[in-house]
């Protein structure tokens, strides 16, 4: 019983490292695209191109941005996982 409770307690907390990984990169994103959809939609302007350029150039920012930080906190989650198999095994 213990053990479930480790791994339910480690999926949790995975789940919530990946929202953390992917919010500084997805909101962003989210964000600029409504926005480039309200104005395609009151100019009616309909190119793709015009949504998907400035999306990507935005997410790379984001990478930029936030890309060490997101890397810090997988590595910190991964060296926490591997720390905590020999408690396992007992």
């Amino acid at each position: 019983m213990e053990n479930a409770d480790f791994f339910l307690g480690l999926a949790q907390q995975a789940l919530w490292i990946t929202a953390l990984a992917a919010a500084p990169i997805l909101i962003p994103a989210l964000i600029s695209g409504l926005v480039i959809g309200m104005v395609q939609a009151a100019t009616s302007i309909n190119e793709q191109t015009l949504s998907f350029i400035p999306k990507l150039i935005i997410v790379g920012a984001m990478l930029a941005l936030f890309g060490g930080s997101i890397m810090v906190l997988v590595a910190d989650f991964t060296r926490e996982i591997f720390e905590r198999i020999p408690d396992l095994l007992q």
